[in-house]
């Protein structure tokens, strides 16, 4: 009897702890699902958030789903939320107005992000604007190294870096007005910032012999020489808000500002872009690469969060549907440059395919 009894007990005990677990994992069930999301998750470029935000409303309007969730958090800031990891608490989606860097791939395989789908979905050029009452600009981008590099060739002469010692516009080319080099932009986080500093800054780097001449030598040295910015006032960051750098500019029309294409268009009656090598930016200027200051717009989307967070696939469907990203459609009346007939078949059909991309 007592063996039994002894038996017994043991059976009844093994009952309640697998009831218990039972228990446990229903409760961790239950907690999984209510934590769950039902919405898209978007963060990323605040370049790329009014074409996104357009989108997103006319895929909540038009689809069973709810209008994803749009920060705007900066292309770095985003990549950095993006690739912190996989699940309901991550991004399912950041918005770039740059390709992903290949640190920022890295990162995200690091933290189990290894199959990212990447969408290009146009361009956009970089305007260095002013106000609409105020002398229209006609720049290099000589010019534009010169005067906001942190470091520039000693004027007296010679090859040697020394402090940014320019004042005035004039200082820097006598073409230009005697006022001072006062330039409104984004903060390091932005995809806009990164693109003007490769694209302006180092492209007028390249047209001083002494400097290019680095890039083959000491590319690292290059690298920094004509992309860092001067911190002595000539440039004063506002942050990630297009609107704020508009403010300013109508508020001192001495000052020059530095956003995209697409939001100067929206804002055509309060500023106007400066000339650059000989370049107005205009949609035509910017679609057959003669503006020399415009760069491709992204979006990077995780695999493995489609199909647990409802209507990503719809939700790429809408955004490279004709309607939307092509010629005459949507986000190309917002001021988006839209891809080619040929690339944006071939995207389209890749992105339907959900392949996934490699870092070159």
């Amino acid at each position: 009897m007592t063996r039994i009894s002894a038996i017994s007990k043991t059976a009844k005990k093994t009952a309640t702890i697998a009831a218990q677990v039972t228990a446990l994992l229903l409760a961790s069930s239950m907690a999984s699902a209510q934590t769950a999301r039902d919405q898209i998750s978007i963060v990323g470029s605040s370049t790329v958030y009014p074409f996104a935000t357009v989108v997103a409303e006319k895929f909540g309007q038009t689809s069973k789903h709810k209008t994803p969730k749009i920060e705007s958090t900066g292309s770095g800031g985003g990549m950095k939320l993006f690739c912190n990891g996989v699940g309901v608490e991550h991004p399912d989606i950041t918005n770039s107005s740059r390709r992903i860097k290949k640190g920022e791939f890295e990162s995200c395989a690091e933290n189990g992000v290894t199959e990212i789908i990447e969408v290009l979905i146009g361009y956009d050029g970089i305007t260095l604007s002013n106000s609409i009452d105020a002398e229209l600009f006609e720049l290099t981008r000589k010019d534009i190294f010169l005067a906001l590099a942190k470091e520039v060739p000693d004027p007296d002469g010679g090859d040697e870096l020394i402090e940014n010692p320019y004042v005035q516009w004039f200082d820097v080319n006598p073409d230009l007005p005697e006022i001072d080099i006062e330039v409104i932009g984004p903060p390091p986080t932005s995809g806009t910032r990164d693109a003007f500093v490769e694209l302006a800054m180092e492209g007028g780097c390249k047209s001083i012999e002494s400097i290019a001449a680095l890039k083959e030598s000491d590319s690292q040295t290059f690298k920094e020489v004509c992309h860092t910015i001067r911190e002595d006032g000539a440039f004063i960051e506002a942050g990630e808000n297009d609107n704020l750098i508009v403010q300013k500019l109508e508020a001192n029309p001495d000052a020059l500002g530095i956003f995209g294409f697409s939001f100067l268009e929206q804002n055509s009656d309060l500023v106007q872009p400066s000339y650059i090598d000989g370049f107005e930016p205009t949609f035509e200027s910017i679609a057959d690469g003669s503006y020399p200051v415009s760069r491709p717009l992204y979006f990077y989307v995780k695999k493995a969060h489609v199909g647990v967070i409802p209507g990503i696939d719809e939700f790429l469907a809408e955004f490279t549907s004709e309607g939307a990203w092509g010629e005459e459609g949507y986000l190309a009346d917002k001021g988006m440059i839209p891809l080619g007939d040929d690339i944006r078949e071939e995207s389209a059909a890749s992105i339907a395919a959900l392949e996934t991309m490699t870092m070159d």
